[in-house]
């Protein structure tokens, strides 16, 4: 009877997955991984609610950039939303309502979400989104990072003081942030307590 290897401590979800046979299958793997987070983060991207008064959408893509960040590590995590941001930026319809181009004003919410899957992937190769404290700072850390480029950013694209970008683009999304923050702090233990069991 064959026991499971213990799953290591480092490792990401995508990790678990099987390993390729040789070199290239790996890169082939990485590079899979990589195109399917940055699609599911323009899936996610469409599932978008007008703000009124606001020109930033409530949508599912920062949940997304959240999850594949942690998911995939702080390198694929950051390569997936790098596409994502390069594609999006190049035409391809697959911001937040179907939008695109690189003079957006809410640009740099999508640059902040490179910013945050680097930063959550990184948390989650020290095992951050193994348990539900630690997945909730890890969240909370990686929502902060795109504001902290995305607020900044639409002050600056719509010419208003940094408290006018904030009132825009900052306070009616905290209520939804927590909700994603709750629901990532619930499902990623769960998965991984899942995982040790097999």
């Amino acid at each position: 009877m064959a026991v499971a290897a213990p799953i290591p401590s480092t490792a990401v979800l995508a990790d678990l997955l099987p390993q390729a046979a040789t070199r290239l299958g790996a890169r082939a793997r990485d590079l899979a991984l990589v195109a399917g987070g940055a699609a599911l983060t323009g899936l996610a991207a469409q599932l978008s609610v007008p703000v009124p008064g606001s020109p930033v959408p409530v949508t599912g893509q920062t949940f997304a950039a959240l999850l594949v960040g942690t998911a995939l590590g702080a390198r694929r995590g950051a390569a997936a939303l790098g596409l994502y941001l390069l594609a999006g930026a190049a035409g391809l319809p697959w911001f937040a309502q179907g939008s695109s181009g690189a003079g957006l004003a809410t640009l740099g919410y999508v640059i902040g979400f490179v910013v945050a899957a680097a930063l959550t992937g990184a948390l989650a190769r020290r095992g951050a989104d193994r348990s539900p404290l630690r997945t909730a700072g890890a969240m909370a850390l990686g929502s902060l990072a795109i504001y902290a480029v995305g607020v900044p950013y639409l002050a600056f694209a719509l010419d208003v003081p940094l408290a006018k970008a904030a009132d825009l683009g900052l306070y009616p999304y905290l209520v939804g942030d927590a909700l994603k923050l709750v629901l990532a702090t619930a499902a990623l233990p769960l998965t991984w307590k899942l995982l040790d069991r097999r």
